[in-house]
C-alpha cells in the first residue's frame, strides 16, 4: 500500500499546478473559438449575428472569402474559430455544427457502432473508440465534439467490461489502479493538445489531427500486433512474454511492484511512460486502448487477456475524468454518447463472455485487423482535411466523392471483420468447451 501511495503522489503532483499551467485542461474554449447559435445572416454585407452561448452577447462577425452565406445556418449551435491574422476584425476561419440532425439513418448508424464498439471493447479492452471515433466523423460530427461525446459514452460502458473481466479472474485491479493515476495526468495533457489545435487551427485542424495520429498509430501498433498475433499462431497459441519485457522485470528500481492476476513484478516507475501515452492518446484522440493494451504486453509482461482485461478498468477511470473536463468545455453531445451506451453496454458482455473461449492469439488478431482497416479509412479523410486548411491543391471532385467511399466502406469493412471473428471465434470456442465437457461427462460414466 505504502508503494502505491508514493506512485499516486508522483502521478498527482502535477495536478496542483496552477491553472494557467500546461496541464490546467479544466479550462474553456479560448477567446478565438465561440460556442453559440446564428441568430441573423447578410448575405450582401457577408456578415453574421451570433449570440455567444456563455455570456448570450450579441456580436457580429464577417465570413472569410470561401464561405457563403447560404451555408450560414440560423438557431443551430455552432463551433466558430475566428481568424487571429485578418485585416478585418472579427474573421471567422472556420465554423462547424456541434450537433448533427438526427435521422433515422443516422440514429440506426449510430446503434449498430455501439454494438460492434462495445463487442470489441470486451474482447480486447480498448473503448472502441478506433472504430467509434472515425464513424462520427464519418456522419458529420465534429472531431472535437466526437471525441469528447465518445469518452462520456465510455467509462459506464467500460465499468460493467471491468466488472464482468474481473469477474472471469482476469482483471489485475492494483495493476489497473495504478496505470490509471498517471493516465489522469496524461488525460490532462490530451486535453491541452486537443483544444490547442482547435483553437489555432479550426474544426479541419482538428480532423486532420485527429485522423493523422489516428493513421500512423494504428499502422505502427497494428503491424506489430498482427506480426505478434502471426508469430504466436505459428506457435501454437502459447503466448510468451516478449524480450522487452523480460529487460523492463529486471530493471531494480523501487518502488517495487507485485501484480498478483497479471503476475508480475516490476518498478513502478514502468508503468508510468505507459499509463502517460494512454491517457494522452485517449483524450486527444479518444483512444488509449490500443496504446495502453500492447504497453501492458510489450513492456510490462501482461498476458493479452489480462491486460485487456485490465484496460477496461484504466478506460474506467480515464473516461471518467475526462467526460468531466470535456464537459467542461460544453463539448459533449449527450445524444451521442446515450445512443452509444445503449448498445455497447450489450456488446461489451458479449465480448467479455468471448474471451472466455478463445486462444489470446485470436484477441491480437481482431485488435490488429481492426487497427489497420481503420487506419485505411482514416487516411482516406486526410487530402479533403488538408485542402480546407490550404496545405494541398483541390483535386477533382470525382476523386474527392472516391475517397469519401473509400474511407466509409472501409470503415464498415473494420465494423464488419472484427464482429465476424469474434463471433466466429466465440461460436468455435463455445462448442469445443461443450464437447470437452461431453467427453468428460461420457469418460465419468463409463
Amino acid at each position: 500500500m505504502k508503494k502505491l501511495l508514493i506512485i499516486l503522489m508522483f502521478a498527482l503532483a502535477p495536478l496542483s499546478l496552477p491553472a494557467h499551467s500546461a496541464l490546467a485542461a479544466g479550462d474553456g474554449p479560448s477567446k478565438d473559438m465561440l460556442k453559440g447559435i446564428i441568430t441573423q445572416v447578410n448575405a450582401a454585407e457577408r456578415t453574421i449575428v451570433f449570440q455567444k452561448d456563455d455570456t448570450k452577447e450579441l456580436v457580429t462577425l464577417v465570413m472569410n472569402e470561401k464561405m457563403q452565406p447560404e451555408e450560414m445556418k440560423t438557431n443551430q449551435k455552432v463551433l466558430i474559430n475566428l481568424d487571429k491574422h485578418a485585416a478585418a476584425a472579427n474573421t471567422m476561419k472556420d465554423i462547424s455544427i456541434m450537433f448533427i440532425d438526427m435521422s433515422l439513418s443516422k440514429l440506426i448508424a449510430l446503434l449498430v457502432i455501439g454494438a460492434v464498439g462495445g463487442l470489441l471493447s470486451g474482447f480486447i479492452g480498448s473503448g472502441g473508440a478506433f472504430v467509434m471515433t472515425p464513424a462520427m466523423m464519418s456522419l458529420g460530427v465534429p472531431g472535437a465534439v466526437a471525441v469528447a461525446s465518445n469518452m462520456c459514452h465510455k467509462f459506464p460502458k467500460a465499468m460493467v467490461g471491468a466488472y464482468k473481466r474481473w469477474k472471469y479472474g482476469q482483471a489485475d485491479i492494483k495493476l489497473g489502479l495504478v496505470m490509471a493515476t498517471t493516465a489522469v495526468v496524461g488525460v490532462q495533457i490530451g486535453i491541452k493538445i486537443q483544444k490547442y489545435i482547435l483553437n489555432q487551427f479550426g474544426g479541419a485542424g482538428s480532423n486532420l489531427y485527429i485522423s493523422a495520429v489516428f493513421m500512423v498509430v494504428l499502422v505502427f501498433v497494428g503491424g506489430y500486433v498482427f506480426y505478434d498475433a502471426w508469430k504466436l499462431a505459428k506457435g501454437g497459441g502459447k503466448e510468451t512474454v516478449s524480450k522487452l519485457a523480460v529487460r523492463m522485470q529486471k530493471i531494480n528500481l523501487p518502488p517495487m511492484m507485485h501484480f498478483k492476476t497479471a503476475k508480475v513484478t516490476i518498478s513502478a516507475w514502468i508503468t508510468i511512460p505507459v499509463g502517460l501515452l494512454t491517457g494522452m492518446l485517449a483524450a486527444t484522440i479518444a483512444v488509449g486502448g490500443f496504446i495502453g493494451v500492447p504497453g501492458m504486453i510489450y513492456v510490462i509482461g501482461a498476458s493479452a487477456v489480462v491486460a485487456s482485461a485490465t484496460e477496461l478498468i484504466i478506460a474506467f477511470v480515464m473516461g471518467a475524468w475526462g467526460s468531466v473536463q470535456w464537459g467542461l468545455s460544453g463539448l459533449i453531445d449527450i445524444r451521442l454518447a446515450l445512443l452509444l451506451l445503449a448498445t455497447s453496454l450489450i456488446g461489451v458482455q458479449l465480448g467479455a463472455l468471448g474471451t472466455t473461449y478463445v486462444k489470446d492469439y485470436i484477441i491480437k488478431v481482431v485488435m490488429a485487423t481492426t487497427m489497420l482497416i481503420v487506419a485505411i479509412s482514416r487516411g482516406a479523410k486526410i487530402p479533403g482535411y488538408l485542402i480546407d486548411l490550404d496545405l494541398m491543391s483541390p483535386i477533382q471532385e470525382s476523386t474527392i466523392t472516391l475517397l469519401e467511399a473509400i474511407s466509409f466502406w472501409s470503415l464498415v469493412a473494420a465494423l464488419g471483420s472484427a464482429a465476424l471473428i469474434i463471433i466466429v471465434a466465440m461460436v468455435k470456442g463455445m462448442t469445443a468447451d461443450s464437447r470437452s465437457k461431453k467427453a468428460v461427462l461420457g469418460t465419468s460414466n463409463g
